[in-house]
């Protein structure tokens, strides 16, 4: 069984490899995502170690002059999606979006290079990507981090990667919608619409990427103009933990400044997340920048901050707080807790189960030496796969298959666990 799910995962990724880099899956999302294709890499480095590096290398090298990276690449033209380039008007060289994604990608390197059956080549690419990885988690507490808090904020919900989230809800509202430009969506053409963002979210979308667009992309103001500013302890965690990769890579390859500067960021960044702890939710909560308060939402963001190294009881409580929610979905981990009136366990994040939030979730429960919650996660997962294929993402009670199907970082997590689970036996 376990080389037959290999095998089907390793066609899943041939299937959406466009030679340098990956597509999510064919139609839906038919360009190259940021953290799609470094967690996409921990697939791929199971079976052809250069397609891992050059996916990431793919990724990187459209960096801005800034050190943001964003979160599409428009390789090629497709008008099966929207919003496209026509719409973000970056003026790039080759079009992008003009937002970011959660920065996992200095986690998947070290990782990659942990992983390496051939060194010199890991050790070639690794040197050459550090600079580039180092100057985007800079970009971000520079300017997403204004007051040196250690915290940093996103200004849209896609950059969370968790579009829809229950957590936006509130803050979502300071967004208005007058002046947005007639529209059409691609999405619902290849999903059920049941399964997606509302028109209405999708008009406060695009209302910010005008936002944006009207000043002219320029990343040092867009913080402060911005009417969504929330910080997300699950984003933060991994910054924090990817900035934590980076100083011991970096380290080890000799490159000392580049340790230093990375190990003080994720230090002051995982003192400062206890700031984000409830005793009343036993989780972490975000924090809406904009009107100074608390978002009190019992969603998936507030248990990956487990992925950073927390303190040993707050990973212990994050370990009871799955088991309770583990009561009442079939399967973990729900982007929402399922006794939560909001919650819905077919669309998007607002319920559902997706296997790369499972994947980190295990792999902070692990280090934390939380093994029995960690070992859930993983079977979790693979009991989706079994029952319900590839797809994008699952219901946590009925394990329906939602979004896509033939979903990139769904197959490459599966790789991933399945080669994780036969060097732990």
């Amino acid at each position: 069984m376990t080389k037959d799910l290999i095998a089907e995962a390793k066609n899943v990724l041939r299937l959406n490899d466009r030679g340098a880099y990956t597509v999510p899956t064919h139609g839906l999302y038919p360009f190259q995502w940021n953290w799609d294709s470094a967690l996409s890499a921990l697939g791929f480095v199971h079976f052809d170690e250069a397609r891992a590096w050059t996916e990431i290398d793919t990724l990187m090298s459209h960096q801005w002059p800034c050190g943001m990276v964003p979160h599409i690449i428009f390789h090629e033209h497709d008008d099966g999606y929207f919003p496209g380039p026509d719409v973000w008007q970056t003026a790039r060289p080759v079009a992008t979006s003009g937002i970011t994604q959660p920065p996992v990608s200095g986690y998947a390197v070290a990782r990659l290079m942990d992983m390496a059956r051939d060194k010199s080549l890991a050790e070639e690419r690794a040197r050459a990507l550090l600079p580039s990885i180092h100057a985007w988690h800079k970009w971000f507490y520079r300017t997403r981090d204004p007051r040196g808090e250690g915290l940093v904020a996103i200004i849209h919900p896609w950059e969370s990667g968790r579009d829809n989230s229950i957590d936006w809800d509130a803050p979502f509202a300071a967004v208005p919608t007058d002046g947005v430009e007639p529209y059409t969506r691609r999405d619902t053409m290849h999903a059920n619409p049941d399964h997606r963002p509302t028109k209405e979210q999708y008009d406060r979308y695009i209302w910010l990427v005008q936002h944006f667009r009207s000043l002219k992309w320029d990343t040092e103001v867009l913080h402060d103009a911005s009417p969504f500013r929330v910080v997300d302890p699950g984003f933060n965690a991994i910054l924090i933990r990817s900035c934590a990769a980076v100083a011991e890579l970096a380290a080890a390859l000799g490159e000392g400044e580049i340790a230093k500067e990375s190990r003080a960021m994720a230090a002051k960044g995982t003192a400062a997340l206890d700031q984000l702890w409830s005793d009343t939710r036993g989780q972490y909560l975000c924090y809406d920048r904009a009107k100074e308060e608390f978002i009190d939402s019992p969603s998936i963001g507030g248990l990956l901050t487990v992925f950073a190294p927390i303190p040993e009881g707050r990973a212990q409580a994050i370990a009871d707080r799955l088991n309770q929610i583990g009561k009442t979905a079939e399967f973990l981990v729900p982007s929402h807790d399922p006794v939560a009136p909001e919650f819905d366990g077919a669309r998007y994040w607002r319920g559902p189960v997706w296997l790369i939030m499972n994947t980190m979730i295990s792999d902070g429960l692990a280090q934390a030496g939380q093994h029995v919650m960690s070992q859930r996660l993983m079977d979790d997962s693979l009991r989706l796969i079994e029952k319900s294929g590839f797809a994008e993402y699952y219901d946590p009670i009925t394990a329906e298959p939602c979004g896509g199907g033939h979903f990139t970082w769904t197959a490459a997590m599966v790789i991933d666990i399945l080669y994780r689970q036969e060097q732990v036996a």
